[in-house]
C-alpha cells in the first residue's frame, strides 16, 4: 500500500504569493494519459494577484485531474494525481480495480484523495482482513426493507458504511453549505466523480430562477409591459485580481490620509527630446516615450527629496526610510488594474530604465505578471493620459509614499517667452501619504519633476 501511495502522487495547490489562499483553475495543459516531465507547465491557475503557470514537481503519467476549469480550489488541495511509475501496469486502466475482476473475498472501498473521496480510484481490501463475528454475517446490511429517510433527517451523518450515504465534498465546500444553509445531500453535484464544488452549493443557494415563470402571463401583458429591471442586469462574480485590487484601494483610502496636488506644464521640450532618442542608437528597438521621461524625472526628484521614499510603520510606530526605489507602473489588463514595480529603478540608466519599462508593460498586458513582480514597490506612476484624461487624484498603493498621475499630453495656446504660441502642455497630480509627507515636500517634489519635463537638459546637470 506504502509503495501505491508512492507511486500516484498528488500534486496540489501551491501558495504562488504570499498569503494567498485560493485560485481559480484556468486552463489544463494536459489530460488524463498525457505523459508529463518534471518542471513542465501543466495547469493555468489565476490567483487574487495575477495569472501564474504551475509546473508539475514530477515525471509520470497524468492518472486523474481533480478540479475543472473554472473552479476555485483552496491552496493545498490536490488538482491532479500523476502515476510517477506507468510502466508497472495500471490496475483497471486508471488506477481502479474493475467489478469484474474483483475476487468474492475482497471488498472495496473508497480511496481518501486530499480533502475528498475520488470516484473511480479504489483499492482491494480483502474481507479476511476484517473478521466480522457471525451475527453480523446472519443479518444483511440492505437486504431488509430499507426505511426511507425523512428530508429533515438527512443533515444526520449516515453510517460510513451505507453507500454513497455521505456526499462527496471537501471541508470548505462543506463550510460554505453550512454558512448558507444549505443540505448537502440534496445538491446535485457537477465536480469530477460526483464532488459537490462551490458553485453546486451556491446554485443550490440561490432561488431558482424558473419560480418567478411559473405564473402563467397573459399574453397581452408580455406584449406590453418593457423587461423587467432584474432581466436586463448582469452579475459578475467579484474574484482574482479585480478584488484584490478593491480591497488594496479601500484599504489605503481609509488608512493613510492622502493628499494631493497638482502642477500644468509646458512639456515641448520634452516631447522634442523623445523624437530625438528615438534615433539614438542606443536606445533602438525601447520603448521611448514621454512617460520614460516622467519616470527618469520623479526617480531624480526622489533622489533630491529622499525624505518622500519611505513608510509608515503603524505597528511598531516608525518611518522606514528607503535607500532604493522600486518603481511601480499602474498597467490596466483585462484582469483589471495591477501594479508591478521596476526593482531598483533608481540605479538604472535612460537605456535599462528604457528596457525595464518595455519588458513590465508587455508582461502585463500578455498576463504574465506574477506576485513577485508587485511586491515591494515604493512608489507609483499612473499613466491616465493614455486614456485621454487631463488629471485624476490617484490612491496610493498600500504600503507606498506617494504616487504620480501623468495626464494626456495635448497641444495648447500657452504663453511662451512673452507671446502666446501652441505648445504641448500636461498636468501632473501628485498624491502623497500625509503623515510622511508634508505640503512643503510634496511641493518641492513636483516642482523638481515639472522643471525637468519643462527643461529636460535638467536630467544632465541635476543627475
Amino acid at each position: 500500500m506504502a509503495a501505491a501511495a508512492q507511486r500516484f502522487r498528488e500534486f496540489r495547490m501551491p501558495d504562488v504569493g504570499e498569503g494567498l489562499t485560493e485560485a481559480e483553475i484556468l486552463k489544463w495543459l494536459v489530460q488524463p494519459g498525457d505523459t508529463v516531465s518534471d518542471g513542465q507547465v501543466v495547469v493555468e491557475v489565476e490567483t487574487a494577484k495575477a495569472a501564474v503557470e504551475l509546473p508539475i514537481p514530477f515525471d509520470g503519467r497524468v492518472r486523474e485531474i481533480h478540479v475543472p476549469e473554472g473552479t476555485t480550489v483552496d491552496v493545498g488541495s490536490p488538482i491532479i494525481t500523476v502515476d510517477t511509475d506507468p510502466a508497472a501496469g495500471d490496475d483497471g486502466g486508471d488506477g481502479a480495480v474493475p467489478a469484474a475482476e474483483a475476487g468474492a473475498g475482497e471488498k472495496r472501498e473508497p480511496v481518501l484523495v486530499g480533502y475528498g473521496v475520488s470516484a473511480g480510484a479504489t483499492r482491494r481490501r480483502p474481507r479476511k482482513a476484517v473478521p466480522a463475528p457471525a451475527a453480523a454475517v446472519s443479518v444483511p446490511e440492505p437486504e431488509p426493507e430499507p426505511e426511507p429517510e425523512p428530508e429533515p433527517a438527512a443533515t444526520v451523518p449516515a453510517p460510513a458504511a451505507g453507500d454513497g450515504a455521505r456526499p462527496l465534498a471537501k471541508p470548505p465546500v462543506r463550510k460554505l453549505a453550512k454558512d448558507l444553509g444549505v443540505d448537502l445531500t440534496a445538491v446535485v453535484p457537477t465536480g469530477p466523480g460526483g464532488v459537490i464544488t462551490r458553485d453546486d452549493v451556491r446554485s443550490a443557494a440561490e432561488p431558482a430562477p424558473a419560480s418567478r415563470a411559473q405564473a402563467p402571463v397573459p399574453a397581452a401583458a408580455v406584449a406590453d409591459e418593457p423587461p423587467s429591471d432584474a432581466a436586463r442586469e448582469r452579475r459578475e462574480p467579484i474574484k482574482g485580481v479585480r478584488r484584490v485590487m478593491a480591497q488594496a484601494m479601500v484599504e489605503s483610502a481609509f488608512t493613510a490620509p492622502h493628499a494631493t496636488e497638482f502642477v500644468t506644464v509646458d512639456v515641448t521640450r520634452t516631447v522634442r527630446l523623445v523624437e530625438r532618442l528615438k534615433a539614438d542608437e542606443d536606445l533602438a528597438g525601447l520603448r521611448v516615450n514621454v512617460l520614460l521621461i516622467v519616470a527618469k524625472a520623479f526617480l531624480l526628484a526622489i533622489r533630491r527629496n529622499p525624505e518622500v521614499n519611505a513608510y509608515w510603520d503603524e505597528a511598531n510606530q516608525e518611518i522606514v526610510h528607503k535607500d532604493y526605489v522600486n518603481l511601480g507602473i499602474a498597467a490596466a489588463t483585462p484582469r483589471g488594474l495591477v501594479v508591478p514595480n521596476i526593482k531598483d529603478a533608481g540605479s538604472k540608466t535612460l537605456p535599462e530604465l528604457a528596457r525595464a519599462l518595455g519588458d513590465l508593460v508587455t508582461t502585463a498586458r500578455e498576463g504574465r505578471t506574477t506576485p513577485a513582480d508587485m511586491r515591494g514597490g515604493t512608489v507609483t506612476i499612473t499613466n491616465i493620459g493614455v486614456f485621454g484624461i487631463d488629471t485624476g487624484t490617484p490612491i496610493l498603493n498600500p504600503g507606498e509614499s506617494a504616487i504620480l498621475a501623468l495626464g494626456a499630453v495635448r497641444e495648447k495656446p500657452w504663453v511662451h517667452k512673452g507671446r502666446v504660441k501652441p505648445r504641448h502642455v500636461t498636468t501632473l497630480g501628485l498624491s502623497f501619504d500625509h503623515r510622511l509627507i508634508d505640503g512643503a515636500l510634496g511641493s518641492r517634489v513636483l516642482a523638481d519633476v515639472a522643471a525637468i519635463l519643462e527643461h529636460p537638459r535638467r536630467l544632465l546637470s541635476w543627475g
